[in-house]
């Protein structure tokens, strides 16, 4: 039997579930009737974002089919709020809303972030402000990620919380292409279940709805789907360069574009992707000249916690890295000269107490040329012999290279100095080019955690 599809609008649906959402932080609803969280993950980029955002549309009080609840996406920021500090920090989901939504009655401008989106930080706020005297429990679904970085004390498979919002999720379903962090519990075959490699998580999103029935390949199609599938279409293009990064595409990424390319022309079969790609693409590029050096490094940023595996007593390292669409000269001269950069990303790893921390950056370089830096740098000894695990391990799948400048008017010596003045007996930093650019976090991340439990 064919579920029937959602007649609001995006937005409708999104007021809508921060109703349900602030009904069930006021107690109002029972664990019952309590919406399924869908949460993205950390780097609430835009891939994470519009993941959530299209599965909870479409899942919304049609999973599970026996009892179906409301969906509440989620945007996995703990330290800003729906509202300007949102469409500042991501202007690239804003801008694909936009254009999504260019032919739509009710637009993004005409109605204030705030009163369609939760962040974590929202989510925080307004629990902290009730004054619980428990800790709340709710259900969720992971998208783009498929575990929860504070996994509970009774050893319950697949519950867990996050580190600044003091709820309990049990994780009823998963779509993500990260490796698997082996959190989730079994998953019951009404709720989602894929963990695939695509270039993507939207595709993985679509693929699985598709496979779910709640959403179909059709000649009729509801005026709503056309939002959703531009919308959709936003991360696909951008996380695979339109589609051509040989690199990062696979047959799923391709299968949902297939899929969606026909709904988002259903009304107009002159719509641009190639220019709806440009012009998200250009917004993302743009948008780190709005930031400070620190919100920089944090804006595409992702910690785990690994554990030596030769010392049974050593605490855990703590590794974050920082994803960055500019090359390292340039977050240099946003600093104002090397030691000043230094200062800034010893600053964050310090707020966020991290052994080691990485600037990994994506960029063209003067000539043209898709390139990439990894900067590694252990805080600590324990974080210093990592470091040297890593380069003795992954220096050659990763293509690591001495550093040049890739990029223009830049201080290159003096950035060697600054990072070889670090180097002493309790820390230890490397900055490199990495030439196997098909290596971006997914790959790289995994690397520097294996060196650090290999201690």
């Amino acid at each position: 039997m064919r579920v029937p599809s959602p007649e609001q609008s995006l937005l409708q649906f999104l007021r809508t579930a921060l109703q349900v959402h602030h009904r069930f932080v006021s107690g109002s609803l029972s664990r019952a009737e309590s919406p399924i969280y869908v949460i993205g993950n950390p780097s609430a980029d835009l891939d994470s974002i519009v993941s959530a955002l299209v599965y909870s549309y479409f899942a919304n009080n049609r999973v599970p089919r026996d009892y179906p609840r409301p969906h509440v996406p989620v945007i996995n920021l703990d330290n800003v709020s729906a509202g300007p500090e949102l469409g500042r920090l991501r202007p690239e989901f804003v801008k694909a809303l936009q254009l999504s939504r260019s032919d739509a009655g009710d637009t993004v401008e005409s109605s204030p972030l705030e009163e369609h989106f939760l962040t974590v930080a929202d989510f925080a706020n307004q629990v902290k402000e009730r004054r619980l005297e428990t800790q709340l429990q709710a259900d969720s679904v992971l998208v783009d990620w498929n575990a929860l970085p504070v996994r509970s004390s009774d050893t319950r498979s697949g519950n867990g919380s996050l580190p600044s919002l003091p709820v309990e999720f049990t994780v009823l379903g998963c779509i993500d292409h990260h490796a698997d962090e082996g959190f989730l519990p079994p998953i019951a075959s009404t709720q989602p279940s894929l963990i695939a490699t695509t270039g993507s998580c939207t595709s993985l999103v679509v693929t699985e709805l598709e496979k779910m029935g709640l959403w179909h390949k059709s000649d009729e199609m509801p005026p709503n789907e056309e939002v959703l599938a531009k919308l959709a279409m936003s991360p696909i293009l951008i996380d695979t360069a339109n589609l051509k990064s040989k690199d990062k595409v696979t047959n799923l990424d391709i299968s949902a574009r297939d899929f969606l390319f026909p709904k988002a022309t259903a009304t107009d079969a002159r719509w641009d992707a190639d220019g709806f790609y440009a012009e998200i693409q250009e917004t993302k590029q743009n948008s780190l000249d709005l930031l400070t050096v620190d919100e920089i490094l944090g804006r595409d940023y992702k910690d785990w916690d690994e554990k030596p595996t030769r010392h049974a007593n050593q605490l855990p390292l703590r590794i974050g890295i920082c994803s960055v669409v500019k090359p390292i000269p340039w977050i240099v001269r946003k600093a104002g000269n090397p030691y000043a950069f230094i200062d800034c990303l010893k600053s964050f790893a310090s707020e966020r107490k991290l052994d080691v921390v990485s600037v990994m950056t994506a960029f063209s370089s003067k000539e043209g040329r898709f390139s990439r830096e990894l900067l590694v740098w252990g805080l600590n000894s324990e974080g210093a012999n990592a470091v040297k695990a890593l380069i003795s391990e992954a220096s050659s799948e990763l293509g690591l290279e001495e550093w040049k400048s890739l990029d223009e008017g830049d201080d290159a010596q003096g950035i060697k100095d600054a990072l070889s003045a670090l180097e002493d007996d309790s820390q230890l930093a490397r900055l490199w080019i990495q030439t196997n650019v098909a290596k971006s976090r997914k790959q790289v991340a995994p690397l520097i955690r294996a060196a650090a439990a290999s201690l």
